[in-house]
């Protein structure tokens, strides 16, 4: 197991209440996709796992590491192995594809020669093959403000893999995409799951992505854990109580 999370609670200052009490175990390799309306807790979840928000109760447990009891090198070290994609790519755009993608390699790398982007020969090495592994290695010298939003998010995507994550954490990664593109950074998503052993973990909004690409599903409503199997398991009745009574199923070709 990867990843077990116990009974854990998110309650912010203002006293909302983002997590109530939720248990999820995550086994090595798994592409797990969590759904939900927004607002539901499904990117606090993410946060949480990899402590960018700190939990109120409960515990993140990651290979074998109470999360929430790490401090200093301890801490940063488990962070490193937990690659972390957005929605809106939190890329530098006035620089190179490839100097992205580097900024991975930041924890491995000094202050004084991050400043100055002195990285090494075997980071740029590493930073090309990942740039390769997402079909992006002949865009490495490419501005990123120059690219396509799919190209972005499949330059995020390198950039996690520069710090060889264990676990990958995707926070709506296909949100601001077309359809087209949707497939296509989900596409890579699971050549990384599946050809590197990556362990993924995904929040998305449309089921029929999930149907496509996910292992295992679980889903969050106000906070609370509601439905945990199979994509196929999630049919009409489910989707109802999941996303309203009024709700209606928009599909991605």
């Amino acid at each position: 197991m990867m990843l077990k999370i116990n009974n854990l609670k998110k309650i912010y200052p203002n006293g909302h209440q983002a997590l109530d009490n939720i248990n999820i175990e995550v086994q090595k390799g798994e592409f797990l996709v969590i759904i939900g309306l927004s607002g539901s807790g499904k990117s606090t979840l993410l946060k949480c796992i990899n402590k960018l928000h700190p939990i109120t109760k409960g515990q993140v447990v990651f290979n074998g590491q109470e999360i929430s009891s790490l401090k200093g090198e301890e801490m940063r070290n488990a962070q490193s192995k937990m690659g972390m994609i957005f929605q809106h790519f939190n890329l530098i755009d006035r620089k190179s594809a490839l100097t992205n993608v580097l900024t991975g390699a930041l924890h491995k790398t000094s202050i004084i020669k991050s400043v100055f982007e002195l990285f090494s020969a075997e980071q740029k090495e590493k930073a090309f093959e990942m740039l390769d592994i997402v079909g992006l290695k002949e865009k490495a010298f490419e501005r990123v403000d120059n690219l396509s939003g799919g190209q972005k998010q499949r330059v995020a995507i390198a950039r996690a893999l520069m710090q060889s994550p264990s676990l990958l954490l995707a926070d709506e990664p296909v949100a601001s995409l077309d359809p087209a593109t949707s497939h296509s950074v989900m596409d890579y998503l699971k050549k990384v799951n599946e050809e590197l052993g990556v362990t993924i973990i995904c929040n998305l909004h449309f089921l029929s992505l999930v149907r496509e690409y996910a292992g295992r599903v679980i889903a969050l409503k106000d906070g609370q854990l509601i439905f945990e199997g199979k994509p196929e398991q999630i049919d009409e009745d489910w989707f109802r109580k999941i996303y309203g009574e009024k709700a209606k199923e928009v599909f991605i070709k």
